[in-house]
């Protein structure tokens, strides 16, 4: 219950800007401005003050690492599963196999600092920094045949990616900012959480519904519990507890990535069963979520 209520306020934003959308009328180009405005400036502050400042134990970060690694490679194979199961068209198949392994970065910072502060956002940062370029390899991997842009540069690209290393370098190397520039920080990583939650929301559909019906519900359960479990066992396998040990399943636990549909969309994939899978693990998180969360802190 302490859990739910902690991660209330998160999923509070979410249905904020899914109602915002919808009734305030603000148009496209807005939801897009805003998007861009966290994706590359107000999340990338957030992870340089948070891994900066935070003391970190590199030593303990590889087995952390590995742990999402292999629990991404769960879902992969997981998710691989579809295809000769389900027997989707292979365009299909190719655009909603990155449901079951890919996570919503944003959901991801924002729970950790609820849940666990600085610490947590440092060490979330860090998992999600080395699994982005796994995750995006994958997916584009996966839709290359009708590829349109260059995996290796959308990765040299990413601003999430650059600003962990960023953080990292300055961490080891001792720098303390002044009082100015960490108060600057800290306000662009406040309006980062609210807006970048809002805009999750935002992205929310449901219309329409999806045609992949039981594959769709098998890839939800795949995404929200198979993973998390995977999580566990594995982490606890490699002698992870703590804060490490958390920070590894509620990565797990995460729901799909909303930049999945974009992707989708981009390479001529199946948007709408992309967004729907989306839409369904964001949605199904808010109670997933605080499940683990609370089941591990009584654990």
């Amino acid at each position: 219950m302490s859990a739910a209520l902690l991660l209330l306020p998160d999923f509070a934003l979410i249905l904020l800007g899914y109602g915002l959308r919808r009734h305030l009328h603000l148009g496209d180009h807005f939801w897009t401005g805003l998007e861009k405005v966290v994706y590359y400036v107000l999340f990338p502050a957030l992870l340089v003050n948070a891994v900066m400042k935070t003391p970190l134990d590199l030593g303990a970060a590889a087995p952390l690492v590995l742990t999402a690694y292999l629990a991404m490679g769960v879902g992969m194979v997981l998710g691989a599963l579809v295809r000769p199961v389900f027997r989707p068209t292979p365009m299909v198949f190719a655009s909603v196999f990155q449901c079951s392994f890919r996570f919503n970065t944003y959901v991801a910072l924002a729970s950790a600092g609820l849940l666990f502060g600085a610490p947590g956002i440092a060490t979330m940062a860090l998992v999600t920094g080395c699994a982005v370029p796994l995750a995006n390899t994958v997916a584009v991997w996966m839709l290359a045949r009708h590829a349109e842009a260059n995996v290796w540069r959308e990765i040299a690209r990413n601003p999430l990616i650059w600003a962990t290393l960023a953080g990292l370098a300055l961490n080891l190397l001792g720098f303390v900012p002044p009082k100015p520039l960490q108060v600057f920080l800290g306000r662009l990583g406040d309006a980062s959480v609210a807006l970048g939650l809002m805009a999750v929301g935002a992205a929310l559909r449901f219309r329409g519904g999806t045609p992949l019906r039981g594959a769709g519900v098998y890839l939800v359960a795949v995404k929200l519990f198979a993973l998390p479990v995977a999580a566990l066992l594995l982490g606890r396998a490699l002698g992870l507890d703590g804060l490490n040990l958390q920070v590894a399943v509620l990565f797990a636990a995460l729901p799909t990535a909303s930049s999945a549909y974009i992707l989708a969309m981009r390479m001529g994939g199946d948007g709408q069963s992309v967004a729907w899978l989306i839409s369904a693990t964001t949605v199904a998180s808010m109670f997933t979520m605080p499940l683990w969360a609370g089941w591990l802190a009584g654990s």
